[in-house]
C-alpha cells in the first residue's frame, strides 16, 4: 500500500486542472502572450493598493468579522443599488476568500452527500470539482452549439432534474462560452427552480462584461421575488484586476447567515481585514477603472474575433458577455494537444477546451482582457498558425 492509497477517494478523484497544465508547461517563456487564464494584464490600481497598505501598516492584522467588516458589506449594498437598482441590506452579504470559495461554501450549504447539482457545459471546471468534493453528484446539461452560438435548451434542463436535485448552477455570462442568458431565459429558469423546489446558485461574476445595449447583463436580481431560493457567488478578481487578492462574496437570504458564517469559520475564519479595506475602496471608487477594463475587453474582443473569423477556418462569433473567445478551429479535434502545439509554435498560451467538460473537446479558450496591441499580435500569430494547418 502506498501513502496515496490511504487518502480519501474523493480527494484522489479531484483532477489536475487542464488549464494549469498548459500554464505550467509554458510559463516563463520569452515572448509569451498568455491568454490562458481568466485575468487581465493590468495590475490592481494604486488607489486600491494604498487603502490596503495603509490598513496593513496601521495594524489591521487581527481576527475580524467572519461575515466581512461592516464597511465592506455596506459598500456591497451600495454597489448593488448602483449597478442593479436593488436595495439589499447588509445582512445579505458575506465576504469570502475568493469567488472560488464563495462557490465551494454555497455548494456545501445547498447539498449533502448523494444529492445532485446541475450545471451547464462547457463550464469553468472548478464548479464540477467543488460539487464532487462536497460529496454531491455533478449533473451536466450541455449547451447546444449552433451557427457559432451557444444555446440553452430549457426542456433539457428541466428533464435533468430528479428527486435528488438540490440546485442548479447557472453561470451567465458564461466562462468559457460567452453564453449570456436573456431576461426571458432567467424567468424560465427561475420558474423551473420554483416548480421543483430547488435552489439556484448564480455565478454572475462577469455581469458587467456585457457587450449588448445595456450596461450589464440580465441578472436573476431583475426577475426574482422575495422568498426565491437564489444564492449569488461573486469576486473582486475580474472587475478591479484583483485576481491575486483572493477576495469574493456571497449574496444570500439573511436566513442563511449563521450557516454561511459557520462555514467561513471552519474554512478560513474570515478574510484579512487590510485586504477588505482595499475591497471597500474598489467598490466605492472603482467604477471608472471597471469601465476602462470593459473598454479594453471590448476593443480586444473585436480585434481577436475579427481576425480569426477572417481566416474562414475558425468557427465562432463575438461573445455576448464575459472575457473569452471560445474557438473551434477546422481540423482540430484534440484541444489539449493543440494548446501544447500552439504555445510551442506561436508563443500564444490558450486554454484547451478539454478542461471545460462536455462539449468543449474541439475548442480553445482565449482571454481577451488585455492591451489591444498585444491582442492584435496574438491574433496575427494565431491566424498564421490556423492558415498553415
Amino acid at each position: 500500500m502506498t501513502l496515496l492509497d490511504s487518502l480519501s477517494p474523493r480527494a484522489l478523484a479531484a483532477p489536475e486542472s487542464g488549464i494549469v497544465e498548459i500554464i505550467n508547461y509554458a510559463r516563463g517563456r520569452d515572448g509569451l502572450l498568455p491568454l490562458w487564464a481568466g485575468e487581465g494584464d493590468l495590475p490592481t490600481p494604486d488607489f486600491i493598493n494604498r487603502s490596503a497598505s495603509e490598513a496593513l501598516l496601521g495594524g489591521e492584522t487581527f481576527y475580524t468579522w467572519q461575515r466581512g467588516i461592516p464597511e465592506l458589506r455596506q459598500a456591497l449594498s451600495r454597489y448593488y443599488q448602483r449597478h442593479f437598482a436593488v436595495h439589499l441590506p447588509v445582512e445579505h452579504f458575506y465576504v469570502t476568500a475568493s469567488g472560488m470559495q464563495a462557490i465551494a461554501l454555497a455548494v456545501q450549504a445547498l447539498t449533502s452527500p448523494g444529492d445532485e447539482m446541475i450545471y451547464l457545459s462547457p463550464c469553468w471546471p472548478n464548479i464540477v470539482s467543488a460539487i464532487d468534493l462536497a460529496g454531491a453528484k455533478s449533473v451536466c446539461v450541455p449547451l447546444s452549439f449552433t451557427d457559432g452560438r451557444w444555446v440553452l435548451d430549457l426542456d433539457r434542463l428541466e428533464k435533468a432534474i430528479t428527486p435528488k436535485t438540490k440546485a442548479l448552477f447557472i453561470n451567465t455570462p458564461s466562462n468559457p462560452t460567452g453564453w449570456t442568458a436573456s431576461r426571458e431565459d432567467l424567468i424560465a429558469i427561475l420558474e423551473i427552480a420554483r416548480r421543483h423546489g430547488v435552489w439556484i446558485l448564480a455565478d454572475e461574476i462577469y455581469a458587467l462584461y456585457y457587450y449588448g445595449a445595456s450596461e450589464r447583463a440580465p441578472s436573476f436580481l431583475d426577475v426574482m421575488e422575495e422568498g426565491d431560493k437564489v444564492v449569488f457567488a461573486n469576486s473582486f478578481s475580474k472587475n478591479w484586476s484583483m485576481t491575486g487578492w483572493r477576495v469574493g462574496w456571497i449574496v444570500a437570504p439573511p436566513e442563511l447567515g449563521q450557516v454561511l458564517e459557520n462555514l467561513i469559520q471552519y474554512s478560513t475564519s474570515g478574510v484579512a481585514q487590510f485586504m477588505q479595506r482595499g475591497a471597500v475602496v474598489a467598490l466605492d471608487q472603482g467604477d471608472d477603472f471597471v469601465r476602462e477594463n470593459i473598454a479594453r475587453a471590448t476593443a480586444s474582443r473585436d480585434i481577436l474575433c475579427d481576425a480569426l473569423i477572417a481566416t474562414n477556418r475558425v468557427e465562432t462569433l463575438k461573445p455576448e458577455g464575459a472575457l473569452y473567445a471560445f474557438l473551434k478551429i477546422d481540423g482540430i479535434t484534440d484541444s489539449r494537444q493543440a494548446a501544447l502545439d500552439i504555445v510551442d509554435k506561436t508563443g500564444v498560451g490558450l486554454a484547451p477546451g478539454t478542461a471545460f467538460g462536455e462539449g468543449g473537446l474541439p475548442f480553445l479558450r482565449a482571454c481577451f482582457l488585455r492591451n489591444p496591441a498585444h491582442i492584435a499580435d496574438a491574433a496575427e500569430r494565431l491566424s498564421s498558425y490556423v492558415k498553415a494547418l
